[in-house]
């Protein structure tokens, strides 16, 4: 029988963190070797781990990266919020390293990822394409890194800018749509886990690809798979449409 896969959390302290060792105790395949929070010691922990799995914060991103090349070891991040400054440090580092970077580790989002791109090609420009994300009150950015994924593959699919044509919320006097624009809006309250919609609307009809997340054991157990998947793969930034051969 193989030895469990020995899995360092950090973030443990946060509400995914807690998933993600919970879930971890509830598979063979896997052992949580250390847990940490933003600010602890990484080097204390990261030697005795074959994977990390980050579910902290974008301000601790760059002293992940640096000790896990320290280290050669191999890394899921399920961080969202992240700086042009920092994603462009984790691209240079999965030079190097092994990385799975996705908004969502869940099966059924990365399947929505994949049918809005497709719904979008099939429909082509006569739809006008609208985004819905709703969170619980605690969340502290928005859109959602899913929402913000969604509307850059409703972008790229359309061959418009997701910098540039995205209308974040709508307010006053804002004249008519256009027909290049992408409606982004961001709704918060209670402790719901994760709603996302994508709404196309045209004259006469609509269509609607709505996923919703009950528990955040779905968003853990993607990304403990990711971490499988991830165990002795060359260096690369993946995703989970990579993990899940969705591409």
């Amino acid at each position: 029988m193989n030895e469990p896969l020995n899995i360092l959390v950090t973030g443990s302290q946060g509400r995914m963190g807690m998933a993600v060792i919970d879930c971890c105790n509830n598979d063979s395949q896997v052992n949580v070797s250390g847990s940490i929070d933003v600010g602890d010691p990484i080097a204390d922990h990261i030697d005795s781990c074959d994977v990390i799995i980050d579910f902290s914060s974008h301000i601790f991103t760059s002293d992940l990266l640096s000790e896990s090349l320290n280290y050669g070891k191999p890394l899921v991040i399920g961080t969202t919020g992240h700086s042009d400054d920092d994603l462009s440090s984790i691209n240079k580092a999965s030079e190097n390293l092994s990385i799975v970077m996705a908004p969502n580790f869940s099966i059924g989002v990365n399947t929505l990822f994949w049918l809005t791109q497709k719904t979008t090609q099939i429909l082509g420009n006569n739809f006008d394409l609208e985004v819905v994300e709703m969170h619980h009150r605690m969340k502290i950015d928005a859109p959602s890194g899913t929402a913000k994924r969604l509307g850059e593959i409703l972008a790229e699919s359309r061959g418009v800018s997701y910098a540039d044509d995205t209308v974040h919320g709508r307010q006053g006097i804002t004249g008519q749509r256009t027909a290049k624009e992408i409606g982004m809006h961001s709704l918060r309250g209670g402790d719901v886990v994760g709603d996302h919609t994508v709404i196309y609307s045209n004259d006469g009809e609509r269509i609607e690809l709505t996923h919703k997340a009950s528990s955040r054991n779905t968003f853990a157990n993607g990304a403990i798979h990711a971490a499988k998947w991830l165990s002795g793969r060359g260096a690369g930034l993946y995703d989970m449409q990579d993990v899940l051969d969705l591409n």
